[in-house]
């Protein structure tokens, strides 16, 4: 088990972005940025990342790296380690692909499925603050059943889309959930994902204040009630096999999970959820955990 003393002192991006106060994206990159190290080369969307890299011709982050138009990140990646693997330094150099849920569940699929179905040997992790923040908080794919966007202002009528099943469905070595709140669990699954040869993916809840609706204060809180609720199970896919993270193991009993109302009655963006919406949320987080049982005693 990783604790904080772990963690390298050494940090890869300058202080003063322009990432909003209370970003969950910017503490994940932090984050996944001291487990990778210094020789890595990060290949970004149109996304909030770009927003904390700063303007044309300068960048916040001590590794190089490309921007690239929001459907291609995939594509991308998968050049970059071409051309690593041309001169000689694919076996030294890490390819990160990092992408919000837009760039990944909506506009980026394609290129994604083709890099991980080619076996392009990369991580590729979806920071999802579920809607497109950067641009005035629309919704994605992967906004949540309820949530009021500028482009669903009654609530999304239905649940978010499942990304890490879907990327389990290319049978790539590691698929794995992680939590901005849980950082020493995020810092360990990268340094794991770093050792094994192949495509894999990450997908972190990102809690965004001001597209959420809650003070920057307490972003934290956020992360961990999705977890203490049920509602965002932390688990890895490693060669097929499943298993429930440290941080989530206890909640595989039903009595130990929060009600899922503490989570949303916190958030602004809930507001216009009603008692049967409720109801449906906790029939999903009930239906969700009994999946994960039945995965881990039929392994």
């Amino acid at each position: 088990m990783v604790n904080v003393m772990d963690l390298p002192e050494e940090e890869f991006i300058y202080p003063g972005t322009r990432a909003c106060a209370g970003c969950g994206m910017a503490l994940i990159y932090r984050i996944a940025l001291k487990a990778l190290g210094a020789k890595t080369i990060a290949t970004v969307p149109a996304s909030c990342l770009t927003v904390l890299h700063g303007m044309q011709g300068f960048c916040s982050t001590k590794i190089s790296v490309y921007h690239t138009p929001f459907a291609t990140t995939g594509a991308s990646a998968s050049g970059i380690l071409a051309s690593l693997e041309d001169k000689g330094l694919a076996d030294e150099i890490t390819v990160l692909a990092f992408a919000g849920d837009g760039g990944t569940t909506d506009i980026g699929i394609q290129a994604l499925s083709g890099a991980v179905e080619r076996g392009t040997n990369f991580i590729y992790a979806c920071y999802d603050n579920e809607a497109y923040m950067n641009t005035g908080v629309q919704r994605s794919g992967s906004t949540p059943l309820g949530v009021r966007t500028t482009t669903t202002p009654e609530g999304k009528k239905v649940n978010k889309k499942n990304m890490p099943k879907i990327l389990e469905a290319h049978d790539i070595p590691y698929v794995t959930t992680a939590n901005a709140a849980y950082p020493l669990d995020l810092f360990e699954k990268f340094k794991r994902a770093k050792t094994i040869i192949g495509p894999k993916y990450f997908h972190i809840l990102s809690p965004c204040p001001p597209g959420w609706g809650y003070e920057p204060k307490d972003t934290i809180l956020i992360g961990r009630l999705a977890n203490e609720t049920g509602f965002w199970p932390l688990y890895e896919v490693i060669d097929g096999k499943f298993e429930v993270s440290r941080p989530s193991k206890r909640y595989l009993d039903s009595s130990k999970r929060k009600p899922i109302t503490e989570y949303l009655k916190i958030q602004k963006r809930f507001k216009s959820i009603d008692n049967a919406t409720t109801k449906i949320y906790e029939e999903y987080i009930a239906n969700m955990w009994k999946e994960i049982k039945t995965r881990l005693e039929n392994q």
